[in-house]
């Protein structure tokens, strides 16, 4: 009978099962998206191109790895090199040397500035031409000696050079007039010049290390049995790992492999996707499953007439549970995999934004597969069966007139078990944000979306009692006679019938903790970073590029104007280091010139030890404090860390300063990180102005700063930028906010499924009092006095979600932005004000569309319904 009776409720009564339909399709939406990027993430790859006629490649362990042990075992932890690794050029000769093995080609590459004579070019050692197999091949001239470069044909023929002719190039490494001895059609890349490997080392910054060995087998030997004999050989070669999970930091690779070494930035890019779809994955499949949890319990409450009359004329409990069951099993999987479209839709959009702000390469393609598809639909599924389960088993459990009686007044007080449980959420809510409130960095926003559920799941716990508190304050005002007789009879409703305005509360509630909670991380971190920025930028001007970079002697050049006291390149790169176990990634800045100078344009608020001490050797390093408190250093002390390449380094703390978070982590001679950076130009050049100089005047000759010489007539660096402090923070913060757009992207993606829940909840307890309604237009009331009771019922609902939304929020935000940022949460108005607009807009509208339909039955058959 109970599955004969789920099928009839199903077919004949869809409106019923509407709400619960709409939430179990989002939910698969959500699940759906976030597993289709944490898969991406797990088996991200790109195709070779350049490597792709190089059967074999050799090349450094994209990881630094350490071990520790957890529970008396070793455990592997890995985290990708924050740039570029590298490997010994010499170890080409010695792979040349293997039985089995053709040629080994060591390839690197580095850019040139664009200069009058050629576009942006692709600077690389003479001996990769040829990687390609026979399609590289010199067409014209012949190998470049010291003192020249080989074009590729294509740029020489479009810039009207041939061979003989001279131009003038700059590297990151140096700069210098090459005289052109030949002309080469390679395939598979760009505007290219070729030098000898000698110069090619110099000028990439990197001496003596390159960036992959490509290697050809001999005639029949396989990629495969030559790859196997590669790592056999090459197993006691060091690399950038510390020690790990393999024994060596050399891997080789073939087959589609081979496109990793081409795009060392992979491995980020796959941290981040399973960050996206793992992390935040989770915490979404968390709020799938309680929104579904609480629509299906919403949806069998409304019910209660229904399983009351049913219990009346005999049906037994577990007739009445089977039956909750079956057509929870009806209608979840459908709307489950209806919402694969959705979801499908929304891992291409979000993964596109990824690909084209950098963050995720190009040629990786979005992983649609069978697994986020069957997790989606399982998790839903076995959700609203659960919740049906559970929901059920009350009202199944009730006398049949008992039920009746139940049926047609709302409840009483609700149970001491849920008293307990709800209270035991906000007892974890609040050990949580204590938790987090003695961490820092990412441990601290790691917390954050734990400690919004936990009290989000207070609030549905203890709902009746924090609606009934909230209807009885902000209903005075109304019963004093604020609304009117609608008013008041809002206020009487609201607080007659707190369980139904608990379950329209709670979703407002988690659309503004969700959204408050990552907005405003995100804007608390960013204020402070730009507090820090503006009160730690001294200098008059800044020199920037709208290319790769500035040229290493561009700080030297500046200081030779006229009117300019003090000039300090800033070279960006990344570090790693080790703390509680785990490795974590740290900004760095490599400052050339004079350290001692370094106060006239950057007051970092130097807590401890001098700048000036940089002065002393390349392995110098001044911390940031709160870094340095974790790592428990303090001046004159040793610390590790991995440079960019992964190269592990031992440094002196000379100093430590407060203000990491706009300007790194680490700051560190120039010279020590410029060889281990993936491309060694400087981001930006700080000038100080001498006393009494012009400032205009100064500009002006800095924005005709010469590229490669101090002579008159020289060209200028191409793409530079003068900009004073004002505008560079200006220009900074721009460039953060754009990096933001992922954590934007999270809170929207949470935002906006909770604001589909609240505004499918609302409709349901809307819809649900047609009985009422009917019975209230009977009595007297007219529908203007209804409409204005609803509208009420639907401001002191957003008023109550948004203040209790606003309260998790703020509890959250306190000690996750003091241990991001030693900074109080900041809350911009500009952000604030439109979210809580935009709560109130969503509960009216979605309590004034619904209650006009009810105003459309006629009352007398409407107050026989349920």
């Amino acid at each position: 009978m109970s599955n004969g009776l789920a099928r009839a409720s199903v077919r004949f009564r869809p409106p019923s099962f509407a709400g619960t339909f709409v939430a179990l399709l989002f939910g698969a939406a959500v699940i759906m998206g976030c597993g289709t990027l944490l898969q991406t993430g797990v088996t991200a790859n790109v195709p070779p191109v350049r490597y792709a006629q190089a059967p074999v490649v050799v090349a450094a362990g994209p990881d630094i790895g350490i071990v520790r042990k957890v529970n008396k075992k070793e455990k592997a932890v890995d985290r990708p090199v924050p740039d570029r690794p590298r490997v010994d050029a010499a170890l080409a000769q010695r792979i040349a040397a293997l039985p089995g093995v053709a040629a080994a080609r060591p390839d690197t590459a580095f850019p040139i500035q664009p200069g009058p004579a050629a576009p942006g070019l692709t600077g690389r050692g003479y001996a990769a031409l040829g990687i390609a197999g026979g399609a590289d091949t010199l067409v014209e001239g012949r190998a470049p000696g010291p003192d020249e470069v080989v074009l590729d044909a294509a740029t020489a023929r479009d810039a009207r050079l041939a061979p003989g002719a001279s131009l003038t190039l700059v590297a990151p490494g140096g700069s210098g007039t090459y005289r052109i001895s030949g002309l080469a059609a390679p395939q598979n890349a760009g505007p290219t010049a070729w030098f000898a490997d000698a110069v090619a080392g110099q000028l990439s910054g990197h001496p003596g290390r390159v960036d992959a060995i490509a290697v050809q087998p001999s005639e029949g030997v396989g990629a495969e049995d030559l790859a196997r004999q590669l790592r056999e050989a090459l197993r006691d070669t060091a690399g950038p790992r510390a020690s790990g999970a393999s024994p060596t930091g050399i891997r080789v690779v073939t087959g589609e492999d081979r496109g990793s070494v081409e795009q060392p930035g992979l491995g980020q890019s796959r941290t981040l996707l399973i960050a996206i779809g793992g992390s935040f994955g989770g915490t979404a499949t968390m709020t799938a499953v309680f929104v579904v949890v609480s629509t299906v319990a919403l949806a069998v409450g409304q019910r209660a007439r229904e399983f009351a009359l049913l219990r009346a004329v005999g049906a037994t409990p577990r007739q009445i549970r089977r039956t909750v069951a079956t057509e929870a099993m009806l209608v979840a999987p459908l709307a489950g995999l209806l919402g694969l479209v959705p979801g499908v839709a929304l891992a291409r959009w979000w993964f596109d934004g990824l690909v084209s702000r950098g963050a995720v390469p190009e040629g990786v393609e979005l992983d649609v597969g069978a697994v986020p598809a069957l997790v989606a639909v399982a998790t839903c599924s076995l959700a609203a069966l659960a919740a049906g389960y559970l929901a059920a088993h009350r009202p199944s459990r009730l006398r049949p007139g008992q039920a009746l009686g139940e049926a047609s007044v709302p409840a009483g007080r609700a149970g001491v078990v849920r008293a307990l449980l709800g209270l035991a959420a906000v007892v974890g809510g609040v050990v949580l944000a204590a938790v987090a409130a003695g961490l820092s960095g990412e441990n601290a926003a790691n917390t954050a979306l734990g400690v919004v559920m936990c009290f989000l799941v207070a609030t549905a716990l203890l709902g009746p009692w924090v609606a009934r508190v909230a209807a009885g304050v902000l209903g005075l005002p109304l019963r004093a006679g604020v609304g009117g007789t609608a008013g008041s009879l809002a206020a009487d409703n609201a607080r007659a019938d707190a369980r139904r305005l608990t379950s329209a509360i709670t979703p407002i509630v988690m659309v503004s903790a969700f959204c408050g909670t990552m907005l405003f991380i995100q804007s608390s971190v960013g204020h402070a970073t730009g507090e820090q920025l503006r009160a730690g930028v001294v200098a008059d001007h800044v020199l920037g590029s709208t290319g790769r970079g500035l040229p290493a002697a561009t700080a030297e050049r500046a200081a030779e104007v006229p009117g300019v006291e003090a000039a300090v390149g800033v070279l960006r790169t990344g570090a790693v280091y080790r703390s509680d176990g785990k490795l974590r990634s740290a900004n760095a800045l490599g400052v050339s010139g004079d350290p001692a100078r370094l106060p006239r344009v950057l007051d970092l608020g130097v807590r401890s030890g001098s700048l000036a001490d940089l002065a002393r050797g390349t392995d110098t390093v001044a911390l940031d404090a709160a870094l340095a408190d974790r790592l428990g250093h303090s001046v004159g002390d040793r610390a590790s860390f991995w440079l960019g390449d992964g190269t592990q380094t031992q440094l002196t703390v000379v100093a430590t300063y407060e203000r990491g978070l706009g300007f790194g982590q680490l700051i560190l001679p120039r010279a020590a990180v410029a060889a281990h950076a993936a491309v060694a130009y400087d981001s930006q050049v700080l000038v100080a102005d001498a006393p009494g100089a012009d400032r205009a005047d100064v500009a002006a000759r800095l924005a005709k700063l010469p590229a490669e010489a101090s002579t008159t007539g020289a060209a200028t660096v191409v793409g530079l930028t003068v900009a004073d402090r004002a505008g560079y923070v200006a220009q900074t913060d721009r460039r953060r906010e754009a990096g933001d757009w992922a954590n934007s992207v999270m809170a929207a993606v949470l935002g906006g499924f909770a604001a589909i829940t609240a505004a499918n909840t609302l409709v349901m307890t809307v819809l649900d009092r047609g009985r009422e309604v009917a019975l209230l237009r009977l009595t007297g009331a007219t529908r203007r006095q209804i409409r204005g009771m609803m509208r009420w019922e639907a401001l002191l609902v957003a008023v109550t979600g948004l203040l209790l939304g606003g309260l998790i929020a703020w509890i959250t935000l306190v000690p996750i932005a003091r241990g991001l940022a030693d900074a109080p949460p900041y809350v911009p108005p500009g952000t604030a004000l439109p979210l809580a607009a935009a709560a109130v807009v969503l509960c009216l509208a979605a309590t004034a569309l619904p209650t006009r339909a009810l105003l459309r039955s006629r009352p007398l058959a409407a107050s026989g319904r349920r």
